[in-house]
């Protein structure tokens, strides 16, 4: 007997190939690039919803930066060192067309600003920490409530995520404080030649520390660490994954990047971008990536299961199975196994059920029946359990239903087996993990 029925031309045009398993699971996401597609089209909305409760948290940093904008604007117009018009005018010789103020007032316009970035960022902090834990457990595809596991991620990650932003604004505002002065000093003509020098390996330390704070989050989400231990971690992790960390920041700042462009049409995009789902596009992107390297080279050597998110294009793994195929299944699929557990045992399938026949038939009670009718009626249903419980006794041996429920016993043990270790994990996991620790 053929284990799949031939379907005619009309019926499967009328059904489509929607209705195929092989169709179906074509559709699931097998790897990262795919999940992150999938969270797109599938969950855009909370995307959105995300994207709002984290915007707002940055709108105090994005008022600094716009009145940093609007001071530098205006002083560069109406400074007495530029045009000579408007407050300028007259002209002052002894001021106009000397750099020295214009640095000097810079250098304490940013002392001021960047002072406030770091408040900003840690203000900013709160929504971080609450966008990227959603964001991760709609990448483990857990089911999720916006605005309670909104608050549960501000609990939880919410002092990890505010060191790396500290550590990067700190930086921010120390390089752009040293560039200022070297851009004085150059302007008095009394800087040594290596204070250019100084300046661009500012912002290239800026920039480095930009990468590990972006590593800094990722983990103190996904990991129990201590201040130091996740620093240490996130330095290991930028330089051991430098060039896939750079092109994946790249690509998740693109819409950050458009805003600078100067160029009208895609500043105006960038921030529709921004306000609808560019925040939650910049931490999807970067915590995907991040489930990939933690895939990679943390969680097999923490015996952390990998692949959440992900669903196995081998059919046969999505069967019940023993404890390997418990094992080695997706997240996904685990649950997916836990779900055929919870309810129950098919008993169309456990156990052998006798075909409709017509050799035993219910007594059928006339019009006007006496106590020997009713004999009988019981006498028939009798006759029909006794003959059903003699054929389940008769065929209970038959491959198809110990196959069956040897399958589901043992998959009913390799779970539980495997909620036991997830428990053992969890209390090993209290520490700073050792996954980059030197041996």
């Amino acid at each position: 007997m053929a284990d799949r029925e031939r379907k005619g031309l009309v019926a499967r045009w009328l059904e489509g190939k929607e209705r195929s398993e092989d169709y179906a699971r074509s559709t699931l996401p097998s790897n990262r690039w795919q999940l992150f597609w999938d969270i797109m089209k599938g969950r855009f909305g909370r995307l959105m919803l995300v994207n709002l409760l984290t915007l707002i948290t940055f709108i105090p940093i994005i008022l600094v930066f716009i009145w940093r904008l609007m001071t530098n604007t205006a002083q560069n117009i109406m400074g007495p060192y530029g045009s000579g018009l408007g407050v300028g005018y007259p002209v002052i010789p002894n001021l106009v067309g000397t750099p020295m103020m214009a640095e000097w007032i810079a250098i304490q316009n940013d002392l001021l600003f960047f002072a406030l970035f770091i408040v900003g960022g840690l203000i900013a902090a709160v929504g971080i920490s609450g966008g990227m834990y959603i964001i991760r457990n709609l990448i483990w595809t857990e089911g999720i409530f916006v605005a309670n596991d909104f608050v549960r991620g501000i609990r939880r990650n919410f002092w990890n995520v505010a060191e790396a932003v500290f550590l990067f604004t700190l930086t921010l505002f120390i390089a752009q404080t040293m560039g200022n002065l070297a851009d004085w000093l150059i302007a008095m003509d009394t800087a040594p030649g290596w204070m250019l020098a100084s300046k661009i390996v500012g912002y290239v330390l800026v920039a480095l520390m930009g990468l590990i704070s972006l590593w800094m989050i990722s983990l103190g989400i996904n990991y129990k660490q201590g201040p130091w231990a996740l620093f240490r971690n996130a330095v290991v992790m930028t330089v051991g994954t430098l060039p896939q960390t750079i092109f994946f920041a790249v690509l998740a700042f693109i819409p950050v990047a458009l805003l600078f462009t100067g160029v009208s049409f895609l500043v105006t995009i960038a921030v529709l971008v921004m306000i609808l789902f560019g925040l939650s596009y910049v931490m999807l992107v970067w915590m995907d990536y991040s489930q990939w390297a933690f895939d990679k080279f943390i969680n097999p050597n923490l015996g952390v299961k990998t692949g959440r998110g992900l669903y196995s294009r081998d059919p046969k793994e999505d069967k019940i199975g023993g404890k390997a195929a418990a094992e080695e299944g997706s997240e996904a699929v685990r649950e997916y196994r836990r779900m055929i557990l919870a309810q129950g045992k098919s008993k169309l399938v456990s156990r052998p059920i006798k075909p409709l026949d017509d050799e035993l038939e219910v007594y059928q009670l006339p019009e006007s029946f006496s106590r020997e009718d009713l004999r009988r009626l019981k006498e028939s249903k009798d006759a029909i359990n006794e003959d059903v419980k003699a054929y389940e006794e008769e065929h209970k041996d038959d491959e198809q239903y110990v196959e069956y429920n040897r399958q589901f016993e043992e998959l009913e043990r390799a779970l539980q087996d495997d909620g036991d270790k997830k428990k053992k994990k969890k209390k090993k996991l209290k520490k700073a993990p050792k996954m980059l620790n030197k041996h």
